[in-house]
């Protein structure tokens, strides 16, 4: 391969180290994680509630089905400059599409995992009297929480990856502009440095996630 367009590791983690030093790595690191976990919080906060709500409450689901069958087979990226049109080149714009990326994956897992608890269990819970809300509490939820949380780890790397998308329109700051605007100056290295900074994002993300599933499945064997 020709080292221009493929350098060695070496010179791409030299370049990685002076982005560091010089402080621009910081900074475009800085403004991505902003934008991601902005839109990446708010999809936790509203897609789990309504999963619930959708998954446990009948005439909520079958009133809502329609619309989230047309909008599931949506893709993100293919939205984004319709978000650009009416939200502006903004954070607004950035964040609301990271927002709907990741609410599917939470809230179509969240409402698999509310159908998918075990019969049995509820039969088993009613008997001993426990009321909806009780049930809700003390066997739906725990039950749904690993299904729960694979949507949330799948939301966790959608967030990075519909990120860069965005940042590579009209952001000024982010690793996303960082590697358009590397690539667009040949300044190859910096590029390479970019993805691999992405790379270890996404990867400690997904073990942070991993790590707050345990903390919430500590009935689990």
């Amino acid at each position: 391969m020709d080292p221009t367009f493929l350098p060695p590791l070496s010179q791409v983690l030299a370049a990685w180290f002076e982005l560091l030093r010089g402080g621009e790595l910081v900074d475009h690191v800085e403004a991505s994680l902003i934008r991601s976990g902005a839109g990446f919080g708010l999809a936790v906060v509203t897609a789990i509630p309504l999963g619930l709500l959708i998954g446990w409450y009948r005439p909520v689901a079958d009133f809502l089905n329609p619309v989230l069958e047309l909008f599931r087979n949506t893709a993100a990226l293919a939205l984004l400059p319709v978000f650009v049109l009416i939200l502006g080149l903004g954070e607004t714009s950035k964040i609301s599409i990271i927002l709907y990326a990741c609410s599917w994956p939470i809230l179509l897992n969240t409402i698999a995992g509310v159908k998918g608890v075990d019969p049995l269990l509820i039969k088993s819970a009613r008997s001993m009297g426990l009321g909806p809300a009780r049930l809700f509490q003390k066997v739906i939820l725990p039950a749904a929480v690993p299904t729960v949380f694979t949507g949330v780890r799948l939301a966790g790397a959608y967030s990075i990856l519909v990120l860069v998308a965005a940042e590579m329109v009209g952001a000024k700051a982010g690793l996303g502009y960082l590697i358009n605007y590397a690539q667009f100056n040949f300044r190859v290295p910096d590029m390479y440095a970019g993805i691999i900074t992405i790379s270890v994002l996404g990867l400690a993300v997904n073990l942070l996630l991993v790590r707050l599933e345990r903390r919430f499945s500590t009935w689990r064997t």
